[in-house]
């Protein structure tokens, strides 16, 4: 017998739905008439916070299972539930979202950053520029004038002396 892909996962979903809810909130292992003294701690609560989505389905149609279990240690059992209920109702993707809203950030910052130093160096060349006087900057221009007019010379005399 073949089965299908569809019943397949569906048996397998049912088998992993008992599993989990072997140890759901309400499971006979907290109550304290059977097991007394036996509380639900920190690593029960993450648990429980892991499989809320199933056993709020659960606990719809019966009364045995809960989302909550009510015999527990007190802040131990309720920082994992909150842990574990924050990573099964998608805590954690959430944080994703914000990191890539950071990078975008992150870029804008750096072109922001850009702008802003090219405008102080276009600032600072422009007051150079006007603080040195005329004849320091004809004297200036006239050597870079003739150091490029040597370069070309040098360039154009290789090329000319290659044919």
């Amino acid at each position: 017998m073949v089965l299908r892909r569809g019943t397949f996962a569906l048996i397998i979903v049912v088998i992993v739905l008992l599993i989990l809810t072997g140890c759901a909130p309400g499971d006979y292992r907290w109550d304290q008439d059977i097991t007394p003294g036996s509380e639900a701690g920190f690593w029960a609560g993450f648990w429980h916070g892991l499989i809320i989505i199933i056993t709020f389905i659960i606990s719809l149609f019966t009364d045995k299972v809960g989302i909550y279990e009510l015999n527990n240690t007190g802040w131990p059992y309720n920082l994992g539930f909150i842990i574990g209920l924050l990573i099964s109702l998608g805590g954690g993707l959430k944080g994703i979202k914000i990191k890539k809203k950071r990078r975008k950030a992150k870029k804008f910052d750096w072109d922001e950053i850009a702008e802003k130093v090219e405008e102080k160096v276009r600032t600072g060349i422009k007051a150079w520029l006007d603080d040195t006087g005329k004849e320091e900057k004809g004297k200036e221009w006239q050597e870079i004038a003739e150091k490029i007019e040597e370069k070309i010379k040098k360039v154009l005399r290789e090329w000319t002396e290659k044919e």
